[in-house]
């Protein structure tokens, strides 16, 4: 069974009022939605209320689902629900050089003896900091596309129906943001580490 099948059956488990069924679907897709929200959003606590946000409209309207991608619908739940955040605070996201994709919210970065040294940690972590913060300059729609397509690694076709926008439109934010992208870390060269200026 592929994962559309899987995520149909699940659906069609959830309707049917099976909530171990839609925690599943919780389970697959949690780190995603969080990811896409705490991209979109810049913040940790915010990320983790849209993240529940989402997973709630979700399961309050899992009866509007009929057919397609749940990955592609609970993505646009997920943006929509960043947005509505946005718009509550009524102000600019805020950008964390704290989060990280690995980060279990322990604290402390444990760091095997055959890791990399401190040194490369910490330009990992700087080079980190200055692409959230040009992913946080860009436009929202430009932001959402390159999030989507470089980061959660979806199709242009999945992409389209999140924001409920053309191909073409899609594949023109995506090279919009990316243009933008590169130019604010060319002008913020003292951001990157040095090897990459």
């Amino acid at each position: 069974m592929t994962s559309i099948e899987t995520d149909l059956e699940l659906v069609r488990q959830s309707q049917a009022g099976d909530l171990d069924a839609f925690n599943r679907l919780v389970e697959l897709y949690q780190n995603g939605v969080y990811g896409l929200c705490y991209r979109l959003l810049g913040g940790k606590e915010a990320a983790e209320d849209a993240t529940q946000d989402a997973f709630i409209s979700a399961f309050t309207h899992i009866d509007s689902f009929r057919q397609g991608s749940f990955k592609s619908w609970i993505m646009r739940i997920a943006a929509n629900a960043s947005y509505d955040e946005l718009r509550r605070r009524g102000r600019k996201p805020t950008v964390s050089i704290d989060y990280d994709d690995d980060d279990d919210g322990g604290g402390a970065i444990s760091v095997p003896d055959t890791g990399p040294l401190p040194e490369e940690l910490t330009l990992r972590k700087e080079l980190r900091a200055a692409v959230e913060a040009g992913l946080q300059s860009l436009q929202e729609d430009q932001r959402m596309a390159v999030i989507l397509c470089d980061l959660q690694e979806l199709a242009y076709e999945e992409i389209a129906e999140i924001t409920q926008s053309s191909i073409g439109t899609v594949k023109s934010r995506i090279s919009r943001g990316r243009a933008r992208l590169r130019e604010y870390l060319r002008e913020r060269g003292e951001l990157l580490p040095e090897q990459m200026r």
